[in-house]
């Protein structure tokens, strides 16, 4: 008899605790705003995204579990991707609403591909981490790896980072001749305490 009465103190103590947090959850919900990214084309699809500084992945793949959710207040949107000028806006964001923003990647006429060619295949986990090249945003790791397919860069001295918000960046340096292969294969190591759904 007590055992039952036990069990069922346990019970209705759970769904109090289940009712105060819900409306938490849902309060939190109405505290960020969303903002969706549109891209006209593959250009876009593909481009990196950051939000006050931060890369937070490629346009196509932030939505669902890593929609964009901002605190209220201004932030900076910019988008990167070799070969194009960056887009960049400045965005107020306000409690519970949702902006959507179209994304189109003005291509770079100084921008020149060298006359001959290194080639880097990668293979990257998780694929969706930022590769940047001296300093500069050229894809994600996905785009360069795979049959027939490599990232092609101007032969020399090259420091290669490969980075994705909540895991420790991998960075390399090497020295490539013309018409040279090279191949990177790493995991990223999360950093403690994080995971991959909530970037």
């Amino acid at each position: 008899m007590s055992a039952r009465l036990v069990s069922w103190k346990s019970v209705l103590a759970s769904l109090f605790v289940v009712v105060l947090v819900a409306p938490l959850f849902a309060q939190s919900n109405q505290v960020l705003g969303e903002i969706e990214l549109i891209g006209a084309s593959g250009v876009e699809k593909g481009s990196g995204v950051w939000i006050d500084g931060q890369y937070l992945g490629y346009l196509k793949e932030l939505h669902g579990s890593k929609k964009i959710l901002l605190l209220p207040g201004s932030h900076e949107l910019a988008v990167r991707q070799d070969g194009y000028h960056e887009f960049s806006q400045k965005l107020t964001v306000r409690p519970g609403d949702k902006q959507t923003i179209m994304v189109k990647m003005e291509k770079d006429t100084q921008f020149k591909l060298p006359a001959v060619f290194s080639d880097i295949k990668m293979s990257v986990n998780p694929d969706r981490a930022a590769v940047f090249v001296d300093g500069l945003f050229v894809g994600h790791a996905g785009e360069f790896g795979g049959a027939g397919r490599g990232l092609q860069v101007a032969p020399g001295h090259r420091k290669i980072t490969i980075s994705l918000p909540g895991y420790q960046s991998f960075t390399t340096e090497v020295d490539l001749v013309a018409n040279q292969k090279f191949q990177i294969k790493t995991d990223l190591i999360k950093e403690p305490g994080t995971t991959e759904s909530s970037q």
